[in-house]
């Protein structure tokens, strides 16, 4: 079951897709961060998977001060040349202030068993480990997260479980970012880092240039087995 919500910030409104298990729950939640292409099919793929797997799944429109209702994907170069147009864009630190109030929103949803995770691919993997470092996220999780090597200085401050899925060949984060990133997480015993040799960046997006069946689904089952074990 889904729908479109809307969560309210100071500075005005956005718009959120929101996936719901059969059933009454309570639920535990979990806020999908999206790549750089908006709410699009893949992301509402990802809320639905999660609602199947027994989660309350929360999308925010986090380009929505750019742009409301950015839907895109990545089979064209003009959808591509938006895509990083957006991705340019975007504010970082603001984009924070709403993931808080996409966990904040879910949170209060009477049908939310209270824990509430992330979960973010590319931007959105970023975005991931930024929620464990500044939000009341119960436990994060990133795909292929895009300039982790320019945050570094906020590990310290990770102090609930993190899950990084690292591209070995990542194109968007190349050899001389992952040497810099690998030992810098490797120092918190709150980060958890799998690698993936060969797969470039995006490896767990169906249908993208670079998905790999196999290790998309062992990245998702170590996904599911992380949040259980952090009791989400």
């Amino acid at each position: 079951m889904h729908q479109r919500d809307t969560i309210h910030v100071p500075e005005g409104a956005f718009s959120a897709y929101v996936a719901r298990p059969d059933g009454i729950g309570p639920w535990p939640g979990v806020v999908v961060l999206q790549e750089i292409f908006g709410i699009n099919a893949v992301v509402r793929g990802v809320c639905d998977a999660l609602a199947n797997a027994g989660y309350l799944a929360v999308a925010p429109d986090l380009f929505w001060r750019i742009e409301p209702g950015i839907d895109i994907t990545d089979q064209s170069e003009a959808e591509w040349k938006r895509a990083f147009e957006l991705f340019n864009a975007f504010d970082v630190d603001a984009g924070l202030r709403d993931i808080q109030a996409a966990i904040d929103w879910t949170r209060k949803q009477k049908d939310c068993a209270g824990r509430v995770a992330t979960i973010g691919y590319c931007l959105g993997g970023l975005l991931a480990f930024l929620s464990a470092a500044r939000t009341t996220a119960d436990a994060s999780v990133g795909y292929y997260a895009v300039g982790l090597e320019n945050r570094l200085g906020e590990i310290a401050q990770v102090k609930k479980p993190f899950l990084l899925h690292l591209a070995e060949a990542d194109q968007f984060t190349p050899p001389a970012a992952q040497v810099k990133i690998r030992p810098a997480l490797a120092a918190n015993p709150n980060i958890t880092v799998f690698a993936y040799p060969g797969r470039d960046h995006a490896f767990a997006r169906p249908g993208g240039a670079h998905y790999d069946k196999a290790d998309a689904e062992i990245a998702n089952e170590r996904t599911l087995e992380f949040l259980h074990k952090a009791q989400i």
